[in-house]
C-alpha cells in the first residue's frame, strides 16, 4: 500500500516518523510523498499543547472530501495524541481507521491490515521496554539527520504532558546508536542530532551520555553532533567537558530555562535554582566561549507575580541567549498545573509574552551582529528562497547563514566571512 505521513510537533516525533516508515517499508508497503496517491494516511501527532491536538483533528475533518471520494482510503492517529486519547479519538472522528501508541509501532502492519478489512482497532499500551533497537530508520533529509538514542521522560514537570504519553526513560544499546551513526555518515549524512526528551540521562550498560559524546565523535563518517534535548539539573561538568573536547560537537546548546524565579521553578518542578542555572551557563561559556545558547521559556505560569516575571526579565538580561523560543503558559489537562487554582488571566499572560519577545528580539540581534568580521563553516544545504544566486547553510553554532553561491557548492563545508547580521540570520562572502 502507498502510505503518506503527515508529522507534527518536535524532533523526536520527526525521528518516529522515520522509524514508521521503516516499519512499513520492511513489511513491502511504500511511503509516498503525494497525499492524493496515498491508500493511507498516517497523522504523526503531539500532544504538548490543545492546540497541536485540535489543529490535527481539523486536518483530519478537511481529508473527509478525500475519503468520500475514495471510500478505500484509511486515516490512522500516531503519536501522543493518540497515546494520550485512545479510543475516544474514534469518537471524535468516526472516520478515524486506526490509533496506535507511541510503543505500539511495530503492530502498525497488522493494524494496517486490520483496519484494511474495515475493522476498526487500537493499541496504545504502553511498553517501558520498547526502544526499536533493531530497526534502522528510513531517514528523509539529505543533509542533517536525528538519531534517537533513548525514548520517555522521568522528570515529570508539572505543565508538561510528556511522561504521560511517552512513558519512562529507557536508553537504546550504545553499538546500536553508533553503528546507526556510522551507516548515517556513509550515505552522505554529515550533521547527526541525538535525540531524546533528556539526552542528559543517557544511561545504558554504565555508559552515560559523556561517554556516548566521545565515542560518536570518534566516527570519521560524520562532522558534526548535535543533541536536543537538555535538562538543567542533569547538565554535568562530565558532559560540558565532553562538548569541549570532542572536536565535531557543535559550539550550540538548547538548554530550556522557562523561569528565571526560584518559587515558580519549583512550582514547575525543574530542579534547580536561577542561580544554578545561571552557573552551568558561565561553565559553558568558560569552556567554549563561542558556545551559542537557546533557550525556551514560559510567561504566565500559574501563580506567577509580576515581581516573579520581572526575575525572568532581569536574568534574561543577564544571560543574554542566542535566541529564545517563547510560549504564554497553556494548561494541559492531565497535568498538574492545570489543577493549580490561580490561574493568570489571558490578556496578562500575552502582555507579558510579548515583553519577552521584544526583549529577546533585541539581543539576538545584538548578538547576530557581534558575528560581523568573523569566519565560519557553513555546511550548504540549499539555494537561498530569495535569490537564485545565493546559497544558505548552517554555521557549527547553529546560525542560519546566506552568501552568493551556485547549486555545486550544496552538501559542501564552504568558510564564509560574516558581513551584515538580521535578527535571524547572518550574511557573508566566501573566504577561501
Amino acid at each position: 500500500m502507498k502510505i503518506f505521513i503527515e508529522t507534527y510537533g518536535c524532533q523526536m516525533n520527526v525521528a518516529d516518523s522515520e522509524l514508521v516508515a521503516a516499519i512499513l517499508e520492511r513489511e513491502k508497503h511504500r511511503i509516498t510523498n503525494n497525499i492524493s496517491e496515498a491508500d493511507v494516511i498516517i497523522f504523526n501527532t503531539c500532544s504538548v499543547r490543545e492546540h497541536a491536538e485540535n489543529r490535527v483533528l481539523g486536518r483530519i475533518s478537511n481529508e473527509m472530501a478525500r475519503k468520500r471520494h475514495n471510500p478505500e482510503l484509511k486515516i490512522g492517529v500516531i503519536g501522543c495524541m493518540a497515546q494520550r486519547l485512545g479510543n475516544s479519538l474514534f469518537q471524535m472522528n468516526k472516520n478515524i481507521d486506526f490509533v496506535v501508541g507511541v510503543d505500539q509501532y511495530k503492530k502498525l502492519p497488522e493494524i494496517i491490515s486490520q483496519a484494511e478489512k474495515n475493522n476498526s482497532r487500537s493499541n496504545t499500551d504502553f511498553n517501558p521496554n520498547e526502544i526499536y533497537s533493531s530497526i534502522q530508520s528510513h531517514h528523509y533529509g539529505k543533509f542533517n539527520a536525528f538519531v534517537t538514542i533513548m525514548r520517555g521522560c522521568n522528570n515529570f514537570c508539572s505543565y508538561c504532558i510528556v511522561p504521560y504519553t511517552r512513558g519512562r526513560e529507557r536508553s537504546r544499546p550504545v553499538q546500536d546508536i553508533l553503528n546507526e551513526i556510522e551507516f548515517l555518515g556513509k550515505k552522505g549524512f554529515k550533521d547527526i542530532t541525538l535525540l531524546g526528551q533528556n539526552v542528559n540521562s543517557y544511561n545504558f550498560q554504565k555508559t552515560n551520555f559523556a561517554e556516548l559524546l566521545y565515542l560518536a565523535n570518534k566516527i570519521d563518517t560524520i562532522k558534526r553532533l548535535r543533541f536536543v534535548t537538555s535538562h538543567p539539573k542533569d547538565l554535568s561538568d562530565e558532559v560540558i567537558d565532553a562538548m569541549a573536547n570532542s572536536s565535531k560537537v557543535c559550539e550550540h546548546l538548547h538548554l530550556a530555562l522557562q523561569s528565571g524565579n526560584d518559587e515558580i521553578l519549583k512550582k514547575m518542578n525543574r530542579g534547580y535554582s536561577a542561580e544554578q542555572f545561571f552557573q552551568i551557563i558561565e561553565h559553558l561559556r568558560a569552556k567554549m566561549p563561542e558556545i551559542a545558547i537557546t533557550t525556551d521559556v514560559i510567561a504566565g505560569f500559574p501563580g506567577e507575580t509580576e515581581r516573579q516575571f520581572e526575575d525572568t526579565i532581569e536574568l534574561l538580561k543577564k544571560i543574554r541567549f542566542d535566541y529564545a523560543f517563547t510560549f504564554k503558559y497553556s494548561p494541559r489537562a492531565g497535568t498538574k498545573a492545570a489543577e493549580f487554582p490561580d490561574h493568570i488571566p489571558e490578556n496578562i499572560r500575552l502582555e507579558r509574552l510579548q515583553r519577552l519577545i521584544k526583549l529577546q528580539e533585541n539581543i539576538t540581534l545584538e548578538k547576530y551582529q557581534q558575528q560581523i568580521g568573523k569566519t565560519k563553516e557553513i555546511y550548504v544545504e540549499k539555494i537561498s528562497k530569495k535569490s537564485k544566486l545565493e546559497v544558505s547553510g548552517k554555521s557549527r553554532d547553529f546560525k542560519i547563514t546566506v552568501f552568493p553561491g551556485s547549486k555545486n557548492l550544496i552538501e559542501k563545508f564552504v568558510n564564509v566571512k560574516i558581513t551584515s547580521a538580521t535578527g535571524w540570520t547572518l550574511r557573508g562572502e566566501r573566504f577561501d
